[in-house]
């Protein structure tokens, strides 16, 4: 069995492909229009092959990273025909993203050295931040870990009720105050319940208001400062969500919350029906920050674990 059959199930690489089918049918359809005609990579394809990459929200700075490191193939190679163009390509995106992910796949059974493993979950009102922190707290008990839930976003109306829900579905502990409550106070009281319950796993809903940096830069370190107290060294893990069906207002969300506080891992959803799929890439290289979760339609177990080659392959195959 090929590493890449083991490391997911018929279902989940349907649902991958089936995620990405927007992206992947937008940028070919487009990289076959820039290569009609032409029989080697010169200057005016890649200039084609530039905007295309731009166009797919791979970002300025990654497109010429890509763009570049085939110009010294083309240089080295002297001749270069556009039938190995997809492969280069594949390469090259291989090696960015590969640069920005841990040695080791993630997997939901991991142990920590922490116990409970905190895990603040940041992001903007409407990416999907909620339903992520649920699939999640879904998949960590399916793995047999012990998780609860803090419901730190006390100002949207209904984040609570929502969270509820998927605490409720996936049969978790969910810790939570009357809307309005500082959050603080409600990651204070998490944590000092999932200590209590000897939890494996602990994730805190935070507030999605980019109201202005310097409130969600002060009201993100009191969260931090007040869950130290109790866990210490918590928050271990920054998970920022974002939409990948925004496109470049993603990157401008990466940019604010990575201001804002220490982001160290990264989600994006809504990957499937949008053809800006590219942003996966773009944002990973821009902020040097791992994707460890991808989203690929509103089912539960279609938030996936980010895999490298996996993605690849549903991507250009």
């Amino acid at each position: 069995m090929s590493l890449l059959k083991s490391l997911f199930s018929g279902d989940q690489e349907k649902n991958l492909n089936k995620g990405l089918e927007a992206t992947r049918k937008s940028f070919f359809s487009k990289l076959g229009t820039a290569i009609a005609g032409k029989s080697t990579v010169d200057v005016a394809l890649l200039d084609d092959l530039e905007e295309v990459l731009v166009t797919a929200d791979v970002g300025v700075t990654t497109t010429l990273k890509i763009i570049d490191a085939i110009e010294a193939r083309v240089a080295k190679d002297n001749y270069l025909g556009t039938k190995e163009l997809s492969l280069i390509l594949k390469e090259e995106i291989s090696r960015i993203l590969a640069d920005q992910q841990p040695p080791n796949p993630f997997t939901f059974s991991d142990t920590y050295t922490h116990k409970p493993h905190v895990i603040m979950v940041v992001g903007v009102n409407g990416v999907g931040k909620t339903t992520t922190i649920g699939k999640l707290a879904h998949h960590f008990k399916a793995a047999g870990k012990r998780v609860v839930l803090g419901a730190a976003d006390t100002f949207r109306a209904g984040a609570i009720d929502q969270l509820q829900v998927w605490a409720d579905r996936s049969e978790v502990s969910l810790i939570k105050q009357q809307m309005g409550s500082d959050p603080a106070s409600v990651a204070f009281d998490t944590l000092e319940s999932a200590v209590k319950q000897e939890a494996d796993f602990v994730l805190i809903d935070t507030a999605g208001r980019l109201h202005n940096k310097v409130n969600l830069m002060n009201e993100l370190s009191k969260v931090k400062r007040v869950m130290d107290r109790v866990v210490p060294e918590a928050p271990h893990e920054v998970l920022l969500v974002l939409d990948g069906s925004t496109g470049q207002n993603a990157f401008e969300q990466a940019k604010q919350f990575s201001q804002a506080t220490e982001v160290t891992s990264l989600a994006v959803t809504k990957l499937d029906g949008t053809a800006k799929g590219g942003v996966v890439l773009g944002i990973s290289d821009a902020f040097q920050i791992p994707v460890k979760f991808i989203g690929v339609g509103e089912g539960i177990d279609d938030l996936q674990i980010f895999n490298v080659d996996a993605f690849l392959h549903s991507f250009f195959n």
